[in-house]
């Protein structure tokens, strides 16, 4: 199944970048792109959500600096724009794997695409990985530690219903029974000419 290998893919990254476990990391792509492209967009994909994810704690520190905070602002920014981008190479995988499959008279449209829904399995990881390290944190009382395995459960939980909605999306489109159709995001606020203010700085 498809999510089999995403999901390990996803671990692997996030237990790489915990070995050094800073945002300012050099970021190595273990698969080849020319001979494992969809190996190597998952893994890029989870990378940025990985690093997305620290940013976001940082910025959240009470006492940082505001100039820092700016900075860091931006980065989010960006690691934002590059996360829609992965989506709609891992989307265009898809499409160029599925364009010829026969659809259906009767086949519909999902409410999301395939690399949307890989999107969410990538967080999800995120907060397994996070929540489990909460649930076992010898220096966090017992209280602590027991509401976080419920929350991990349910994140547990969660990811087989993800994994098992996206794998049957896949085999729904590869056989016919759905299609796809992908928009790309139209973002607005990173455009010099649609967003007001950096327009008019021009």
């Amino acid at each position: 199944m498809f999510t089999s290998k995403a999901n390990k893919i996803f671990q692997d990254v996030i237990e790489k970048y915990h070995v050094i476990n800073t945002v300012d990391q050099p970021f190595i792509n273990v698969y080849n792109k020319d001979t494992n492209l969809l190996e190597h967009l998952l893994y890029r994909k989870c990378w940025i959500d990985t690093v997305q994810w620290h940013y976001e704690d940082i910025i959240r520190d009470p006492q940082i600096d505001p100039v820092a905070a700016l900075t860091l602002k931006r980065q989010i920014d960006a690691s934002n724009q590059d996360r829609t981008d992965m989506v709609e190479y891992i989307d265009s995988y898809f499409l160029e794997k599925y364009k010829n499959a026969n659809v259906k008279d009767d086949a519909t449209i999902n409410t999301e695409s395939p690399a949307w829904g890989v999107d969410r399995l990538s967080i999800l990881a995120l907060k397994v990985y996070h929540m489990n390290e909460e649930a076992t944190r010898t220096d966090a009382s017992d209280s602590h530690r027991a509401a976080c395995q419920t929350k991990l459960n349910v994140l547990l939980e969660q990811r087989v219903d993800l994994s098992t909605a996206i794998d049957t999306l896949l085999s729904d489109i590869e056989n016919g029974d759905k299609y796809m159709k992908v928009y790309k995001q139209m973002k607005m606020y990173n455009d010099d000419e649609l967003n007001p203010v950096l327009r008019s700085q021009k």
